[in-house]
Parts: structure tokens; C-alpha cells; sequence
């Protein structure tokens, strides 16, 4: 089976699934980069992954390799393209030739009603004409937003960002030895990430005498008032920013703390910094909007979900585990378990070439796994968590 992958550029969140897909025996894989690595990404430490392996394929290099890339997706069995032109996929879906389409939530910003209709109109012709054309869902929004257009209904699959996960000898010794009562916070400081979130709900932490410690990794536009934040509460023992740091770093952070905070919004549309946390044994509290959350976390189980905004409820979930230290293990050993048994890149592509078989052997609209990766995606309501 020839499977080509078409998207902007290769990352450290998507290089462990091209991994495994290129591993399997009877697979032959290939990545088409659109376009170099952004200046800005490398800025953040991250690395020029385009060239990291010989199955990446650099369409903007060349014509030729331009034309290659084009000739590669129309004429392979299957094409995933995510953030990829046109022309790489357009011409194919009109042959009818198997074709998912990787997404993450249509509606990061609350969508006027006004615009649904046209939306509606514009979808029908680019999805709802095209057969075997299905849909991989980067966020447990993603189906419910397709829904609005009235596409992909049947056609629409549980999917997600894949990062390496790391399968430590002991699980259960990397969590006792954790630094107690230790928060960990990663990721660009900006609006939708509300980094401010983490130091309101450390401020009530410290309000109430709570024992902490809180580190924030990363750099953006809110760095100064965030300095500005932890001064005036008086957090500057209790709360460090760290700075930008390489991906490896970042998981060494996570591997010593007990409790990772992801406080994004509905912009975010995966967050796999969630898989990473959950894979380094940290318990997390999450906010449900965040697109990995509803997929990954299951509440109380191996992990916590506060309502996206309520920084009382993070402050109480977040109490709630310093509070309980059994409870903090408990939740980071079953984290883990969950990448490494279900979430993870080799159970992806497995699962993937499994239900691409099914498509192409003529059984439509085929369910072949109850839950999971490759799942049915099913919508979801906007708010539904309930205080627990």
C-alpha cells in the first residue's frame, strides 16, 4: 500500500508517526513537505526537520521535486494532506481515489450564523461531491464543526498529533521520584494559551498557605506581564519562568514535575503537549476545550478537566491533587498508560492502514474499531463538562 502524508512541514509531533508508518512491512510512505520550516519555530528551538529522514519528499526546493510531489499524491492508494495546496489533492478527490482529510476544529473563533450557510455551500462542492473522500479529526470538536455544513457525517474518524512516546523501565519509580508538590506549565506566551491562568490560580494557591512550586516554560508577548503578574503577588519563590527551550528539554521539565497545567482555549486545536505530559507520568489538569482533551482525559481517571475560563475551578482541581499525593501518582501512571497502550504513533498507523484496507476492499463507511484511535468521531456539545 502506497501512502503519502501531505502537509506544511515535518515536526517533532508528526516525525514518530511517519516513523511507524514507514516501518511497516508492507507500506511504502512517503512525507511531502509544502513548504520550509517557519523562521519563527526555529527561533523556539525546534529543529529543520525536512530533511531528517529519507522518506520527506521537499516539494518547494525544486520544479522537479514540486512536480514529483504532485505526481506522487494523485497516484498513490492513500492521501492524508493536511496544510497542503490544492493542487496536491484536488485533482485526486475528483477521481474518487482514497483521500482523508486531516483537520483540526473548523471554528476556533465562535462562527456568526450568517456564515454558516456559505460555509455550507463551500464545503458541499470541495467534500460532499467527492467519493471516498473521509475525514481525520485532530480535536474532539473537529466533527461537530463539519457537522454545521452538513459534511463528513458517517465519514468522520478519531485522530489526533502522534509525539514519540517514551516507554521508561519503571513508570512507577519516575513518579515517586518527581519533586513534590511541583507544576509544570509549557508553551508560547500568548492570549490563547491564558499562561496567566496558571499564575491567578498560584496566587490562590499561596492565599490559602498550599505548598508549591511552579515552573513556566516558554516565550511569547505576555512574558512582561506575566513578570508583572508574579511581582505584585509576591509568587517570585513560588513561580519561575524559564524561558524558550528545545522539545527534549521541555520533557525533562515534565519528567520531574508531578502536575501539568494546559490552560489553551478553543484555539488550541490539539495540544500535543498534552501527550507529552501524559507519557512523562505527570496527573494534568486540563481546560475542555483544548481539542486532545476530551479524546485523551478521562476525568478523575488519568487526569483532571476544569471548564475552559473558571480559574476557580483549576485553582480547586489543582488543590485537589496537592491535597492528595496517591491520587497525583495514581492518575500519572494511568496517563502514561493511556499513550503508551492506546495513543501512540505505532497504534495509529496500524489502526489507520487497518481502516484504509476496509475502505478500499468496498465496505463504504466502515467502523472497525469501538474506540479510540480510528474511531467513529461523533459530535460533541461545546459545554459539556459538568462540576464534579
Amino acid at each position: 500500500m502506497r501512502i503519502v502524508f501531505a502537509s506544511n512541514f515535518m515536526n517533532h509531533h508528526q516525525m514518530p508517526l511517519a516513523k511507524a508508518f514507514s516501518a511497516m512491512r508492507d507500506v511504502e510512505f512517503t512525507f511531502v513537505a509544502a513548504e520550509p520550516v517557519p523562521a519563527e519555530r526555529r527561533k523556539l528551538g525546534y529543529h529543520d526537520m525536512n530533511h531528517a529522514a529519507p522518506f520527506i519528499l521537499c516539494a518547494y526546493e525544486s520544479e522537479e521535486a514540486h512536480r514529483c510531489a504532485v505526481e506522487l499524491c494523485e497516484a498513490c492508494d492513500v492521501l492524508i494532506y493536511g496544510s497542503a495546496p490544492g493542487e496536491f489533492y484536488r485533482h485526486r478527490q475528483r477521481k474518487g481515489k482514497l483521500t482523508f482529510r486531516y483537520s483540526e476544529r473548523v471554528y476556533k473563533e465562535p462562527c456568526p450564523r450568517y456564515e454558516i450557510p456559505m460555509r455550507t455551500v463551500c464545503y458541499f462542492f470541495r467534500y460532499t461531491l467527492c467519493r471516498k473522500l473521509y475525514l481525520l479529526c485532530a480535536s474532539a470538536y473537529t466533527a461537530g464543526d463539519y457537522r454545521k455544513t452538513g459534511t463528513f457525517r458517517g465519514r468522520a474518524y478519531k485522530w489526533g498529533y502522534f509525539p514519540e512516546v517514551t516507554e521508561y523501565a519503571d513508570i512507577a519509580a519516575l513518579v515517586t521520584q518527581k519533586k513534590p508538590a511541583s507544576l509544570l506549565w509549557a508553551g508560547r506566551l500568548i492570549g490563547w494559551k491564558h499562561p496567566e491562568a496558571a499564575i491567578l490560580a498560584a496566587k490562590k494557591l499561596k492565599e490559602t498557605g498550599t505548598s508549591f512550586s511552579l515552573n513556566i516554560i516558554g516565550t511569547g508577548e505576555m512574558e512582561t506581564k506575566l513578570r508583572t503578574m508574579i511581582a505584585e503577588a509576591g509568587l517570585e519563590e513560588q513561580v519561575h519562568l524559564l524561558g524558550p527551550m528545545p522539545p527534549e528539554q521541555v520533557r525533562r521539565y515534565m519528567e520531574s514535575s508531578e502536575i501539568f497545567l494546559l490552560t489553551s482555549d478553543r484555539n488550541e486545536g490539539w495540544g500535543a503537549v498534552l501527550n507529552e505530559a501524559m507519557n512523562s507520568g505527570c496527573a494534568v489538569v486540563a481546560s475542555h476545550a483544548v481539542g486532545s482533551v476530551p479524546f485523551l482525559i478521562h476525568h478523575k481517571e488519568n487526569g483532571l478537566i476544569y471548564r475552559d475560563g473558571d480559574t476557580d475551578m483549576l485553582f480547586r482541581r489543582i488543590q485537589w491533587l496537592l491535597e492528595r499525593p496517591d491520587a497525583r501518582e495514581a492518575m500519572g501512571k494511568h496517563a502514561y498508560d493511556t499513550l503508551r497502550e492506546e495513543w501512540n504513533p505505532k497504534m495509529a498507523a496500524s489502526r489507520f492502514v487497518s481502516l484504509s484496507r476496509a475502505i478500499l476492499n468496498g465496505e463504504g463507511r466502515p467502523k472497525p474499531f469501538d474506540g479510540g484511535v480510528c474511531s467513529e468521531a461523533k459530535p460533541i456539545p461545546e459545554e459539556w463538562l459538568e462540576e464534579t
